[in-house]
């Protein structure tokens, strides 16, 4: 009522006006704003809750304990969340089934509007089962009417190719993670793709390994052996499924006294500047662009908790990012 009778409206046009609400001039609004910031008027947050049965919060749930994914997904999602005006309850199951349960049960109980779910990979997983919207970022539901939210690595490998055969590379090798990982295949079977589209193909069959440095130096040795004892020209780029293994391999070509990218250019993925930016030269990479898919996800669930629910799986393309380790320019 102190605000209504200094901006000069009724009670009700303070509460639409602070809430959002109803069909109002934007002059009026500016006006109930103003005189609530000059009285230090705070909205009490349980009366809102309880008129509009919402509590204006969501939850962040990860599976992440090491968070180098999903921390920038969350940091998108949350900053799309606050510009709606709703609070995040962030809660990490640190990969523990019986953990993450208790999670939901917290956060139910809290009675958030809806739960966005990360993780620390892109493998598809078990759907959580709760009376509230939920939308899945970076890892996908198994469920395909869930909405989720992915980055597009099939494009992100096509761009890395791309940008190599635009330099006149065309003796690519794959070294890459994982193959039990569904992101290193998908990046792989994209790139010889991209390759056969070109008429070409990979100087050896891809290498699959750890996401580490090590691995990244152990098939380099391995690469630089094969062409060796057959007599073929050994490859002019390699194209690296993380920027780990891109930091080995740039470390090893130097060890071995070849220039890149002179001899041999490199592409890593992630844009994980410890990684990148350190590596020498600095890595051509693929950022995933991760807080915007944060961000994405927090939009799908906001048109959920207002009733309109998004289905099925959305990309998010990466973005090509050019350093030294493929061009000098």
């Amino acid at each position: 009522m102190d605000v209504a009778a200094l901006a000069g409206v009724s009670p009700g046009t303070v509460s639409k006006a602070l809430n959002n609400t109803g069909a109002l001039r934007a002059s009026t609004r500016e006006r109930v704003r103003e005189a609530a910031e000059r009285l230090g008027f705070v909205p009490d947050g349980s009366a809102r809750s309880l008129a509009s049965r919402r509590s204006y919060s969501v939850g962040l749930l990860s599976s992440d304990s090491a968070g180098r994914f999903s921390i920038p997904v969350m940091l998108g999602a949350e900053n799309a969340l606050a510009a709606g005006q709703m609070s995040a309850l962030l809660a990490t199951s640190r990969g523990d089934p019986v953990r993450e349960q208790h999670h939901v049960r917290a956060l139910l109980g809290r009675r958030v509007d809806g739960i966005i779910v990360t993780g620390r990979n892109t493998e598809p997983r078990r759907p959580i089962e709760v009376p509230v919207p939920v939308v899945y970022a970076f890892a996908p539901s198994r469920a395909a009417a869930d909405a989720s939210v992915v980055p597009d690595d099939a494009a992100g490998a096509r761009l890395a190719v791309a940008h190599l055969l635009a330099l006149g590379r065309t003796r690519v090798a794959i070294v890459t993670g994982r193959a039990d990982r569904l992101s290193a295949r998908v990046r792989v079977e994209a790139a010889q793709q991209a390759l056969r589209e070109a008429g070409l193909d990979t100087v050896r069959e891809p290498l699959f390994g750890e996401w580490t440095e090590r691995w990244g130096r152990q098939a380099t040795d391995a690469l630089l052996r094969t062409t060796q004892h057959s007599g073929q020209a050994g490859p002019d780029a390699i194209v690296c499924g993380s920027d780990q293994v891109a930091r080995g391999v740039t470390d090893r070509l130097r060890e071995r006294g070849v220039s890149v990218p002179g001899q041999v250019a490199v592409t890593g993925y992630d844009d994980w500047d410890v990684m990148s930016l350190a590596s020498r030269p600095p890595l051509t990479t693929l950022d995933p662009r991760l807080e915007d898919l944060g961000r994405r996800a927090a939009e799908l669930l906001l048109d959920a908790i207002a009733g309109a629910p998004h289905h099925g799986v959305e990309l998010v393309p990466p973005q090509l990012v050019v350093r030294e380790s493929t061009t000098d320019d």
